[in-house]
């Protein structure tokens, strides 16, 4: 068995309901590309947490469900406004850009999370024909910097981005961790709190592919059928995606998973805060925890037996990821490690 290590939740297998879920769908014939009982159900599912007025689109990755959603939204002169750590500024390749032919605004912030005033310092050029037109906010819930937006602060965001004749985008990759982070449903903290389009992701919880486009402004998911089309998402086997939001939605699966992710990453916090030689750097909100060590060192010696990545080189900053899977004795056998190699 490979070693669990705190690199990703997507370095995490896959849960055992979920692969069950896919065993019971491979049985027998369908009809493929969506019309099928099991894609049904699952939209279903998605009724049940945000109503039955929202258009749902299924795509494999969540860079596809970031890169389509936006295209919705957006002409090739627009700009869209989102954090720089936001995934779609770090870890898409340019995809966001390539594809749409929009322009990023990247904001430096100090959490991960974007904010009125720190959004402003982009909107300008409005009219302009020389200026690329900002068109979205886009934050992401939980932030890759593993803090959680409270809905005011998504509120505030969304008012002031209709405001501007523009739309709030929300990536949300760990949403769940962020909705056991609040003690909240999902609706409260996206359709209710004016989110416009999200990508609501399951693989970094215990699925093994999929995840979901979900329009709350409905005129923006006229035609996306074809928009899925042409950028390659839309599933020939469906059943095989659905089947998995339809198992991760039922019974609070979601939910569980989520709940042992976080609070694996809250053991986690106070095992290292007994540590000196260690800094947190952020609030530990969902399943992530970032911290300063003392040495690249002792960075490279870890990393050979638990591996994690580094967050910012120049200061010896990391990122620790705990998942559905991660076992109380993989924190306490890791900071043992960890408190070995400081003292030796």
């Amino acid at each position: 068995m490979n070693k669990r290590g705190f690199a990703s939740d997507n370095n995490s297998g896959v849960h055992p309901e979920i692969i069950q879920a896919i065993i019971e769908a491979n049985e027998g014939h369908t009809v493929a590309y969506g019309d099928d009982p099991y894609t049904e159900r699952a939209k279903q599912k998605f009724n049940e947490l945000f109503g039955s007025d929202i258009d749902l689109y299924f795509v494999f990755i969540g860079t596809a469900a970031n890169v389509l959603g936006l295209h919705a939204a957006t002409r090739s002169w627009n700009a869209v406004i989102c954090a720089e750590t936001a995934h779609i500024n770090v870890d898409e390749c340019g995809a966001p850009e390539k594809y749409n032919g929009f322009k990023l605004l990247s904001v430096h912030t100090p959490d991960g999370k974007l904010t009125v005033d720190l959004v402003k310092k982009h909107m300008h050029g409005f009219g302009f024909e020389h200026h690329s037109q900002p068109k979205i906010i886009s934050i992401t819930q939980a932030t890759e910097m593993g803090t959680v937006y409270t809905p005011e602060e998504i509120k505030k965001l969304a008012d002031y981005a209709h405001d501007n004749n523009m739309y709030l985008h929300m990536d949300g990759a760990r949403i769940a961790n962020a909705a056991v982070s609040l003690g909240m449903d999902f609706k409260a903290f996206t359709k209710d709190a004016g989110v416009d389009i999200l990508s609501f992701g399951g693989t970094k919880n215990g699925m093994m592919y999929g995840e979901a486009i979900v329009f709350f402004n409905t005129q923006l998911g006229e035609d996306f059928k074809y928009v899925r089309k042409q950028g390659m998402q839309l599933a020939s086997k469906m059943r095989f995606i659905s089947a998995q939001f339809e198992r991760y939605l039922s019974d609070n699966l979601w939910r569980k998973n989520a709940e042992h992710s976080n609070k694996m990453a809250k053991l986690l916090e106070t095992k290292i805060k007994e540590i000196p030689q260690i800094k947190i750097t952020q609030k530990v909100e969902a399943n992530g925890v970032f911290a300063i060590l003392p040495s690249r060192e002792l960075i490279e010696d870890l990393t050979k037996e638990y591996f994690f990545y580094d967050w910012d080189e120049s200061r010896n900053e990391v990122r620790w990821m705990c998942s559905f899977d991660t076992q109380k004795e993989d924190i306490l056998n890791f900071v043992e490690l960890l408190k070995n190699k400081l003292n030796s």
